[in-house]
């Protein structure tokens, strides 16, 4: 493991990554989702990709990465591409799990993987919104005594920074974003994936003109039953 300092917005960032067959000349850069790390997905991936130079990072505010600044998923974007040209990575692949498929997308690299991507929007159920409508409605009495009986759990323990980060973050649309990308998409999806339905993938697909969609058995963490499959796709795409 390794810490990178890089500046941005004169707020300074320790960001934590590891690095994987360094001496390989192709390079793979591997983001985590909301409230996940690195290590999660090394432990997925990490015995894969052997001929490739693997860099996994930990974005700010997770794992061992600092964050005390309010962020957007732009903010994120940014703050890697600085980390990218520190560390000299110049990845051809990018791949991003949930909200990591995000950041990945606005990164632009010719090679885009997606694994249960955040960033389409999805209809609430009743009751979340009459936990919306509640926590707004007691918000006036403390917010301090009532926030952790209605946050996400994604959202609960966190600091003020990243929690109203999280507020950024959780209900995006990206679907401009999706259609900006121009590169070749490799999408894996969890059929069972209740976070990011399983259609909201099939939307992501047919907006990205150059993708491709694998649906597999699982939930919102497949990758991690299927990581040799998807890792094999994406080579094969690449190396044709």
């Amino acid at each position: 493991m390794a810490i990178k300092e890089i500046t941005y917005k004169k707020k300074k960032f320790k960001l934590s990554y590891e690095l994987c067959n360094p001496n390989a000349k192709t390079g793979i850069l591997i983001l985590h989702g909301w409230g996940s790390n690195k290590e999660i997905m090394k432990q997925a991936f990490g015995n894969q990709f052997n001929n490739y130079r693997q860099t996994y990072l930990d974005l700010p505010g997770f794992g061992g990465s600092s964050n005390d600044m309010i962020l957007t998923t732009e903010d994120y974007a940014y703050i890697v591409r600085l980390f990218i040209k520190a560390v000299g990575l110049n990845p051809t692949i990018i791949m991003g799990h949930s909200f990591g498929g995000k950041v990945a997308t606005l990164l632009e690299p010719k090679y885009l993987v997606l694994l249960s991507s955040a960033g389409i929007k999805t209809k609430k159920p009743w009751s979340v919104k009459i936990k919306i409508a509640t926590f707004k409605m007691l918000k006036p009495l403390g917010f301090s005594k009532i926030r952790e009986l209605f946050v996400s759990p994604d959202a609960k323990g966190m600091s003020h920074e990243m929690y109203e980060t999280f507020k950024n973050v959780v209900d995006e649309d990206f679907e401009a974003s999706f259609a900006k990308y121009k590169g070749n998409a490799i999408l894996f999806w969890g059929k069972e994936d209740t976070a990011t339905p399983l259609y909201t993938g099939e939307k992501i697909a047919s907006i990205i003109k150059d993708s491709h969609f694998y649906p597999l058995d699982g939930d919102h963490f497949f990758f991690l039953k299927h990581a040799d499959f998807i890792a094999k796709e994406i080579e094969k795409i690449v190396n044709q």
